[in-house]
């Protein structure tokens, strides 16, 4: 087998404002598998959070050597095993090389990597949709838009500085979009002592659940928060390995697995086995990406209390194709491997 890696830059339709940040754009890095004439395809994003930078994700690929493996199938069991890549090698740079070897595995068996992962029908689901720290009438004008378009999943970023403007926020997209429902992500953004007084106001107007309302790095005040709050508490930046997970397990009501975050498809897997049965639910969660990044999350969709797979539908122009997601659900290929393809390929070949 040989790999290659590819960067392209990903442009935002227009900014993402968080409460630490605000992004344009992002670079990412593909990485392509190929073995007797098939190939198979991975993502990985640069992260200023995650310390991930275009020159060290290419760096990493570059140094992940699948040449050593007579087929894709023993790369990918080597990977499960922990043995591929190095121990020491970023989740995303995992997850990237798991999509390539999935989508190539899928490939050579013929069929979609649900089935892979023991789903037979694709998965479906609909997925929450982001508006961003914004001006209220842009807020409303967005949310008017995408309840039209079909979403019934709102995702509101929250953390200004003056939190009314949160509140506002909230309460002017739930009055363009009544039926949809709202999930709130403030990114670490509050004290423990706002929390406690903002959440019972966001759940008042109708929000269905936040996500890590306090700053990451002492989940043990972030479960006693989830465990007195009016509305389900699901743990992101303080949710990333399987054993922050375990920690948690059954203090909050979610936690937000990103694959790039925890390391792929499989980690994600463990990690929905570790929560079973402990009244923590799944939420399925991403960066912003092309859908070639998302597609791995969405063959898992089925098994998740909530879907926020969207990082595709935030971009200027979308390199790949094939989960949908306009309409405000994304679904699963039935086409072998990830059942994703490149638009630019796409357009050659018509």
């Amino acid at each position: 087998m040989k790999s290659s890696p590819r960067t392209v830059r990903l442009e935002l339709a227009e900014p993402l404002r968080i409460s630490r940040s605000t992004m344009t754009a992002r670079d990412a890095v593909w990485l392509t598998v190929e073995h007797d004439g098939l190939r198979g395809h991975g993502e990985a994003v640069t992260s200023v959070y995650y310390g991930l930078g275009t020159e060290t994700l290419v760096r990493l690929l570059t140094a992940v050597d699948l040449s050593r493996f007579a087929d894709p199938e023993s790369a990918l069991e080597a990977l499960r095993a922990g043995e591929l890549p190095a121990s020491d090698t970023p989740p995303a740079v995992v997850a990237a090389v798991e999509s390539a070897l999935l989508d190539l595995v899928g490939k050579r068996a013929g069929a979609p990597v649900h089935r892979l992962l023991g789903t037979t029908a694709p998965p479906v689901a609909a997925t929450a949709r982001t508006i961003g720290i914004t001006a209220l009438a842009r807020a409303a004008a967005e949310a008017r838009r995408l309840a039209a378009s079909g979403f019934e999943v709102i995702k509101v970023k929250a953390g200004a500085p003056d939190p009314e403007d949160d509140i506002e926020r909230v309460r002017v997209i739930r009055d363009a979009a009544p039926r949809a429902r709202l999930l709130l992500d403030p990114n670490g953004a509050w004290s423990v002592a706002q929390a406690d007084a903002l959440l019972p106001r966001f759940a008042d107007l109708g929000v269905e659940a936040v996500e890590q309302p306090v700053p990451p790095g002492d989940p043990d005040a972030l479960g006693a928060l989830a465990q007195r709050a009016p509305l389900p508490v699901i743990a992101d930046e303080d949710a990333v390995t399987l054993e922050d997970v375990r920690r948690l397990a059954g203090r909050v009501q979610g936690v937000n697995v990103k694959l790039a975050k925890c390391g792929g498809v499989h980690a994600a897997l463990r990690i929905a086995e570790l929560i079973e049965g402990s009244g923590t639910g799944l939420m399925l969660g991403c960066l912003t990406a092309s859908t070639l990044g998302l597609a791995p999350a969405v063959h898992l969709a089925d098994r998740a209390r909530w879907a926020d797979l969207d990082g595709h539908l935030l971009l200027a122009h979308d390199p790949w194709t094939g989960i949908g997601g306009t309409d405000g659900v994304v679904r699963a290929s039935g086409l072998a491997g990830l059942g994703v393809e490149e638009v630019a390929v796409r357009a050659h070949v018509a």
